[in-house]
């Protein structure tokens, strides 16, 4: 699309493919879109392609797409590749699968030609895997367009409508994410106001709309409610999800949904957190009001995903009885085996908010009776918003392989994860769109694991680089070097931000840059209990808020002593002294001045190495990313002075070589 970055679907990427004959064989919606692109791929690179509805062509062909029709449970994603004496060869039973072998195959690149390759099957681990976009139809007086969103404008929303002269690049932006294997999106903020909530009703075929531009690639559009929308748009003096007059709206509501919608997916709901109405308000569970929504979408097929995030803001801070770490434990587990089939209970991965490092949510794995989600930031709220490089890829796929009850021999994460996994979007109207180029890997990351969770995220970032940077005259140095900046850009940030899984040293409200005690003091329970002697949330069982018992067993005795408490979430679970010394053989203050030394060195470092890059990319990405190093650089020193200042103020321990500290 002219004036858009290709990301990683440049042109380039599709001559192995639009260099050959290609023959596809099968009819439908999905189908016609993987001949569309083939189709482009030969009209640019030289190739034929031939539909074949009739199965029975023998001409010679390199590669053959193959729509099989044999249902085999799968839902229709799942596909086979393999390559011997003949073509290579994609089969599918239903046109996702189809469209999935197609950019299989383009990230193969020549190789799917070369050689034999044995059959192989490829199925998606999660049936859904989504983002969730925090965008506001109308731009909010404080967050703006979109919330926390840091690649401009709404891709989907402008001057309070849909962006229908934009149609063309939600198409673009549906083909990026099918190509990294997501498919679904929910189209508007989970903090629905006034205006998003009439997307439900009176507005509905602007949904319908963005929903029709992103049908071709296999996306289903979901859509964020508010709890109280038989109130605000239906009149009713009540929300109460027992109401048969509530019931009979929403079910009204939801018909007309399909109605303009027919491949709709549900709906995502924050309902009784951060001032969200909810059931509550009624003296009902958060099961009655998942049930009640979810009976309306079941006739359609329809999911309810229903947010765990609720927790007390309102809180005291000399509290410190009261934990928000234990809050979505403390409110759900009761409730395990009471949700509907088809209602989604989606869990932080983490207890708090996206921190650069969190324990895994014990809500995970806690919950056998229900079904849930695992909920990801791709959008870097807390991870410097895509103005760091900060590739998540390893972070996310240490929560995905962790195993929250017997070791090795139980299941991880993302085997738990049966309502799907979902990520907060990272993408907005930028040229690039995510702002910061790099950002795109986070993007890329998160699709691709969200296929496969046990995928090792180190093949998928050198996928990704090969992908969007191409072949090229140098190309070795340039993949190289971008795998220097990228591959420890997560723990690099770490290292230059919060120390040892203490967190939250943000500025409020908009959360970028450092302020060590900006939610100190603040309601909404994100405290580290830094004074002179020590520093930590003590969250152990005999001692703390009892949170690490909330854990299985295993992972409960670990967690409960600091002597067994892995280092880098030692300051999360526990308050020690800042002489206390760390499994490196460190103290806890040495390790805080030495790691945000050592931050900033490596993001000067990575810079040096991206301004080596020049001259073996475009001018203009190349340039983008250079600007945001600038601006890196000058908050990761803000960071290291602030930080070190401030815990040399607190401790009186000197740093032991005798660097400069403020």
């Amino acid at each position: 699309m002219q004036g858009v970055d290709p990301a990683w679907l440049p042109d380039e990427a599709f001559r192995p493919i639009g260099t050959r004959r290609t023959l596809i064989r099968g009819s439908g919606p999905l189908v016609d879109t993987v001949h569309a692109e083939v189709a482009e791929a030969c009209v640019r690179f030289g190739g034929s392609v031939s539909r074949d509805r009739t199965l029975t062509s023998f001409e010679p062909y390199d590669l053959v797409l193959e729509l099989t029709g044999a249902d085999d449970g799968d839902g229709g994603e799942a596909f086979t590749f393999e390559r011997g004496d003949g073509p290579a060869t994609v089969t599918a039973s239903g046109g996702s699968g189809l469209l999935y072998g197609l950019f299989h195959v383009v990230r193969l690149g020549d190789t799917a030609f070369q050689g034999s390759h044995g059959r192989e099957g490829h199925r998606p681990e999660s049936a859904v895997r989504m983002l969730d976009h925090w965008d506001n139809v109308t731009v909010h007086p404080v967050m703006g367009q979109v919330e926390r969103g840091y690649a401009g404008g709404s891709l989907f929303w402008k001057d309070g409508r849909a962006r229908g002269e934009l149609l063309g690049r939600v198409r673009a932006y549906g083909r990026l994410l099918a190509a990294c294997g997501i498919n679904a999106v929910a189209v508007n903020n989970v903090n629905v106001h006034e205006a998003e909530a009439h997307l439900l009703t009176d507005r509905i075929r602007e949904v319908a709309e963005i929903a029709g531009a992103l049908r071709p690639y296999g996306i289903r559009t979901h859509l964020s409610v508010t709890f109280a929308a038989p109130m605000v748009l239906g009149g009713l003096p009540t929300a109460d999800p027992l109401d048969q007059a509530v019931r009979g709206w929403w079910a009204e509501a939801s018909a007309r949904v399909y109605a303009a919608i027919f491949d709709f997916g549900g709906y995502v709901v924050k309902a009784d957190s951060e001032g969200q109405p909810g059931p509550f308000a009624y003296g009902r569970s958060h099961a009655d009001g998942a049930n009640m929504l979810a009976a309306t979408l079941e006739p359609y097929g329809g999911t309810v995903h229903w947010r765990a995030f609720v927790y007390d803001h309102r809180q005291d801070w000399r509290d410190r009885t009261t934990d928000r770490a234990r809050a979505a434990y403390d409110h759900f587990t009761p409730l395990d085996g009471e949700f509907a089939d088809n209602a989604v209970l989606q869990v932080k991965h983490g207890p708090m908010d996206f921190q650069v490092r969190e324990p895994v949510s014990p809500l995970i794995g806690a919950m056998p009776g229900t079904r849930l989600a695992v909920e990801m930031q791709a959008t870097q709220e807390y991870t410097g918003q895509q103005r760091h490089v900060c590739w998540l890829g390893p972070m996310w796929s240490e929560v995905l392989r962790f195993r929250p009850h017997d070791g090795a021999d139980g299941a991880s994460v993302g085997e738990l994860a049966r309502g799907g996994l979902v990520a907060v979007s990272n993408v907005g109207d930028d040229p690039f769109w995510t702002g910061h180029p790099l950002a795109q890997a986070n993007l890329y990351t998160f699709g691709r694991l969200a296929w496969r969770p046990d995928a090792d995220p180190g093949r998928i970032l050198d996928e990704w680089i090969g992908l969007t940077f191409g072949p090229g005259p140098d190309d070795t140095r340039l993949h190289a070097g971008l795998r220097t900046v990228l591959d420890g850009s997560w723990r690099t940030y770490e290292k230059y931000t919060a120390p040892l899984g203490v967190g939250w040293m943000v500025q409020p409200g908009h959360h970028y840059g450092p302020s060590v005690d900006g939610y100190e003091y603040s309601p909404w329970g994100t405290y580290h209990f830094a004074d002179r002697d020590g520093i930590g949330v003590d969250r152990s069982v005999t001692a703390g808020t009892g949170y690490a018992g909330q854990y299985a067993k295993v992972w409960a005795e670990v967690y409960e002593s600091p002597d067994t408490c892995p280092d880098e979430l030692l300051l999360f679970f526990h308050h020690v002294s800042y002489g206390h010394t760390l499994r490196s053989g460190k103290t806890v203050i040495q390790h805080i001045y030495d790691t945000h030394f050592e931050g900033v060195q490596e993001v000067e470092e990575a810079r040096e190495v991206w301004a080596s890059l020049a001259g073996l990319m475009d001018p203009a990405r190349h340039a983008r990313v250079a600007e945001r190093f600038e601006e890196q650089l000058r908050s990761a020193r803000e960071w290291r002075d602030q930080v070190n200042s401030y815990f040399l103020r607190k401790s009186g321990v000197a740093d032991a070589h005798g660097r400069r500290i403020h």
